[in-house]
């Protein structure tokens, strides 16, 4: 890299970290439409949903309204048969296509091969090579061509999450991440759910507030935080995917695991 790249990369970091400034101060007052619509307006704008309630009125509202916005989903191939069944049910809904992004085959195998299938449960760094494969991977490529990246996160839903602004510059991926309802709690949003018809996974009435991939799921109880269902044989109350969090201790994948996406590169 040339000293004028990094010059001219540090220029566009600086300029789109104004953005997301002016941005985070403007969008308060907004609702959620205008919100998003004010996302849109920066360029090219994508929304990953996970299909749980939240990301549901985020795509409530996008369809709706008509909003210039492309929701993309991360189809893991573990995911509940409600959630996969959701995606097509949304897409009727709503009128709009939720372009699926999945993980390639070979990079599974070459996980299976050094952890096995599940080996996310033996230790932390085999489930983060899991969710680097089947999560990390297809969400770059769904953000390849992206400037504003919408996400469903949320304040109230973990520790973790609790200083969410509505607007910030996403330095790893050089793109402006718009979280609409960063000050929204769950009550608002099971009210705007049932007063609008939103379609949601039947599993949020069995008690799973969060939802991820089966194997990695399971309903909380009564006083647990939303999140507690995720991961959770694992001790740490701050584990997060890597998609929104990054985890400190984690390695992605470890370099010993070739993965074919990487080596077609």
């Amino acid at each position: 890299m040339t000293s004028h790249d990094v010059i001219e990369r540090t220029t566009y970091a600086e300029g789109n970290e104004s953005l997301a400034a002016e941005l985070n101060g403007r969008i308060a007052s907004l609702d959620l439409a205008g919100r998003l619509s004010a996302a849109a307006e920066l360029g090219h704008a994508v929304f990953t949903t996970s299909l749980g309630i939240e990301d549901q009125v985020i795509t409530a509202a996008i369809g709706t309204h008509r909003l210039p916005i492309e929701v993309s989903t991360l189809e893991t191939g573990r995911l509940f048969k409600e959630t996969v069944e959701l995606i097509s049910e949304t897409e009727a809904r709503y009128d709009m296509t939720i372009r699926r992004f999945y993980p390639q085959q070979d990079d599974i195998d070459a996980y299976a091969a050094k952890y096995g299938l599940n080996g996310f449960y033996d230790s932390i760094e085999a489930r983060h090579a899991c969710c680097h494969v089947r999560k990390l991977i297809p969400l770059a490529k769904a953000l390849s061509q992206a400037q504003v990246w919408v996400t469903g996160l949320r304040r109230g839903q973990s520790g973790n999450r609790a200083t969410t602004p509505f607007a910030e510059y996403d330095a790893e991926r050089g793109l402006i991440k718009v979280n609409p309802l960063a000050d929204w709690d769950i009550d608002t949003i099971n009210a705007h759910v049932t007063a609008e018809h939103i379609p949601v996974n039947p599993l949020h009435a069995r008690g799973y507030p969060s939802i991820g991939c089966e194997p990695c799921t399971r309903a909380i109880k009564p006083g647990e935080p939303e999140r507690a269902g995720r991961w959770w044989w694992e001790n740490d109350e701050k584990r997060e995917c890597g998609l929104h969090v990054p985890e400190s201790a984690s390695q992605p994948i470890p370099a010993s695991v070739p993965l074919a996406s990487s080596i077609a590169r």
